[in-house]
């Protein structure tokens, strides 16, 4: 794992109604700290958002959070973190998160997790990065997502090509090595090449 120095994670800033959630949170931060990958999220100690921090950190890993000062109070931030830095917008907060990392994995979240997952998606397609992004497909979590995004490219509104951009773990025990899979394809940024649908 040692291509990884820093590995930036989106999720919920609730815990869900399933353990399983939880359990993947837990997982994926003591896998961090195992391989001595710094976590890299969004700052607060709750939810899904919460437990992954503080699972890094009993498991001796580091982390550094980003919040946004108008979401210290709603969210409340983490006071234990390894760094915490308060900015003064979500965009920096965004933007800071992905100059910190070496790549990127959405576990289950909402509406926010969302967004900061395909911003940073359009990023890569638009080859203003080229780092890994994974989803952790907990209990098929983001199964509706994966078949939108294929709907999408069916439809002709995504290059098949931009599909790749996305890696699919289906646990957090796996994450970190689908995040290392050597992809032999290479990649063309949107809009380089209008024929290629």
């Amino acid at each position: 794992m040692s291509e990884l120095k820093n590995v930036c994670v989106f999720c919920g800033s609730s815990i869900g109604h399933k353990g399983v959630y939880s359990d993947a949170a837990h997982r994926l931060g003591m896998e961090l700290a195992h391989h001595k990958i710094g976590l890299v999220y969004g700052g607060s100690s709750t939810g899904l958002m919460g437990l992954i921090a503080d699972s890094a950190l009993k498991h001796g890993g580091t982390v550094t959070g980003i919040i946004p000062e108008a979401l210290v109070k709603r969210e409340v931030q983490h006071n234990g973190l390894t760094e915490l830095h308060v900015v003064n917008s979500m965009h920096e907060r965004k933007a800071m998160m992905a100059e910190k990392s070496d790549a990127f994995v959405a576990l289950p979240g909402g509406i926010g997790t969302y967004e900061e997952l395909f911003e940073i998606i359009t990023w890569a397609q638009l080859a203003i990065h080229r780092k890994p992004i994974a989803i952790v497909n907990v209990e098929n979590f983001y199964t509706p997502l994966l078949a939108m995004l294929n709907h999408g490219m069916q439809e002709g509104f995504i290059r098949s090509l931009d599909t790749t951009l996305v890696r699919v773990a289906e646990s957090a025990k796996d994450v970190l090595s689908v995040l290392q899979e050597k992809r032999d394809e290479e990649f063309r940024p949107k809009w380089m090449d209008l024929s290629q649908s």
